[in-house]
């Protein structure tokens, strides 16, 4: 079994995939984290020194190792399923899941870790909340592919795994 949670920067799906893995009793991949352990840089640091385009490489080629793995939890990054055919290929492989979240949400949970993430660092509030709309308003259109959508407002992480983990048992 592969579960691959998609969303936007922010929806939870580090925090979720973690707990759901625990559940399950199978492994959980952070896929930020394993770019970084792959190329041995942070994801800040691979888009200041190589760029966004040269981020989406080594996005894609990791990503087509963990599409390798089996029994496993995979928590996205915001951006991966919308570049190349990863969308597809995500699908091919297993299970998607969307943790679907207002940008009013968004924002108010993305302003607390800004300094963070890359693209919007050096962002005001009235910026994020432009950029996250006009962002979210494109990937939408490919996160509604994924096999599961899950409206994430107002519930817990703990919530969201069980929503999860009812939905794929079916």
């Amino acid at each position: 079994m592969k579960i691959f949670l998609i969303g936007y920067m922010g929806s939870g799906k580090s925090t979720v995939g973690n707990i759901l893995s625990q559940s399950l009793k199978i492994d959980f991949i952070d896929f930020d984290r394993y770019i970084e352990n792959g190329t041995s840089k942070t994801i800040s640091e691979i888009f200041e020194t190589e760029g966004e385009d040269e981020f989406r490489n080594l996005e894609n080629k990791y990503l087509k190792e963990v599409l390798l793995m089996n029994n496993v939890v995979v928590s996205l990054g915001g951006g991966t399923p919308c570049f190349f055919n990863n969308m597809e290929l995500i699908n091919k492989s297993g299970i998607s899941v969307y943790l679907e979240m207002s940008v009013y949400s968004l924002v108010k949970r993305i302003s607390k870790t800004k300094r963070k993430r890359p693209l919007i660092q050096r962002m005001n509030t009235a910026d994020l909340k432009y950029f996250i709309e006009a962002h979210l308003e494109k990937r939408k259109l490919i996160y509604s592919k994924a096999h599961h959508i899950i409206d994430s407002e107002n519930k817990s992480p703990e919530q969201l795994a069980e929503i999860i983990a009812m939905k794929i048992s079916r």
